[in-house]
């Protein structure tokens, strides 16, 4: 980071990492101002913590003595994020929120309005690195902070969006952002970051999508070995249930002790059955190969098929891969078989430390 006066605007979200941020990018000589996101409008319980968060942000400019402008994008958020977040779900998906409330929010109507206020480029908390390349491009790098990079969430970030935006925690440690905000008093320094979903707070999640989608009951079932089809109980809704998961199936009494957990290895949507099976090793739950919806490449797009890693989830340890082409996708082979891989998630490529981009996976094979 350069010092030379330059408008940025920061996302300020009342947490550490922004707040950090817009410190060091002050320290560094910039012109500094944050704009605090409402992206979720209060609902008549309360859950969501816009209000405390930013109050929050508020205080930090207030001890850093910037400017914070305020924007609400709750409208941009419900049709472009949740609204598909419904849509996934109701189809039997496993979406993630995140990935696309970068694209169309954070690096979209975010961007757009900073622009607009006169910044010419904006920075977030982010843990990630940007970096110019011999092309004139610009290329996603992971942050230094293994633990916390977000790169994964940043997979289908636009390229001209990333040319204007600055990561300034993308080179630190997360302790070492703690320790600058101590050392500096923030009023934030040692609050918690935030997890999970705004629009579902702390609410338990079956709660809160069944508010939005009709519940449809229907079967639990499991194929026995020698073909035959046994119902063992019945469940709320599909929407609940995710590919792998084990944990709140409702059937605990159907196994003796000392067996094996019961585990989601498919869901019909047709005849609304919920496929249950004891085998952790289920041809199911262990995938070589996706193929990917159209993917969005970050910089220079590579030549195929080419060798490299892939990302299926948030921390998840990265797995060799070949990809090659697939129609308006990709098909990723994959080294090692992969457990519960899901259509909806997003897998994003990684060559080395650069993030190449990423793509929802549209099905699965063995």
């Amino acid at each position: 980071m350069k010092a030379n006066g330059e408008r940025v605007i920061v996302g300020m979200s009342g947490g550490v990492d922004s707040s950090v941020s817009a410190l060091l990018l002050q320290q560094a000589g910039y012109s500094v101002e944050g704009l605090y996101m409402f992206n979720w409008a209060e609902d008549e319980q309360g859950y969501c913590s816009s209000a405390e968060d930013y109050q929050d942000a508020s205080k930090v400019c207030e001890n850093l003595n910037i400017p914070l402008h305020r924007a609400d994008f709750s409208k941009e958020y419900r049709e472009r994020v949740f609204e598909y977040f419904l849509r996934e779900y109701a189809s039997g998906r496993t979406p993630n929120p995140d990935v696309l409330c970068n694209r169309e929010i954070k690096f979209k109507s975010f961007l757009d309005y900073a622009l607009k206020l006169g910044a010419s480029r904006i920075a977030t908390g982010h843990y990630a690195q940007v970096a110019a390349n011999a092309a004139g491009g610009h290329e996603l790098l992971r942050a230094r902070d293994a633990n916390k990079d977000q790169t994964y969430f940043l997979c289908t970030v636009p390229e001209s969006a990333l040319a204007l935006t600055l990561f300034p925690v993308g080179g630190l440690l997360k302790s070492e952002v703690r320790a600058i905000a101590a050392e500096q008093g923030l009023p934030v320094h040692d609050k918690k970051d935030s997890t999970g979903i705004c629009f579902i707070g702390e609410r338990r999640f079956r709660d809160f999508l069944s508010t939005y989608l009709p519940a449809k009951p229907g079967p639990i079932c499991c194929r026995k070995e020698d073909g035959s089809v046994t119902e063992i109980g019945q469940h709320q809704g599909l929407m609940y249930y995710t590919l792998g998961q084990r944990r709140g199936l409702g059937i605990g009494g159907q196994r003796d002790a000392g067996e094996s957990p019961w585990f989601v290895v498919g869901k019909d949507l047709p005849s609304r059955t919920l496929w249950v099976s004891q085998d952790s090793q289920h041809p199911n739950l262990r995938h070589r190969r996706v193929k990917t919806e159209a993917m969005h490449w970050i910089g220079a797009v590579p030549t195929l098929p080419l060798r490299c890693t892939a990302r299926i989830r948030h921390r998840h340890a990265d797995q060799a891969c070949v990809v090659s082409e697939d129609g308006e996708g990709l098909l990723v082979s994959f080294d090692q078989p992969q457990q519960a891989l899901t259509p909806g998630q997003f897998v994003a490529l990684y060559s080395d430390k650069r993030c190449l981009g990423g793509a929802a996976i549209a099905e699965t094979t063995a």
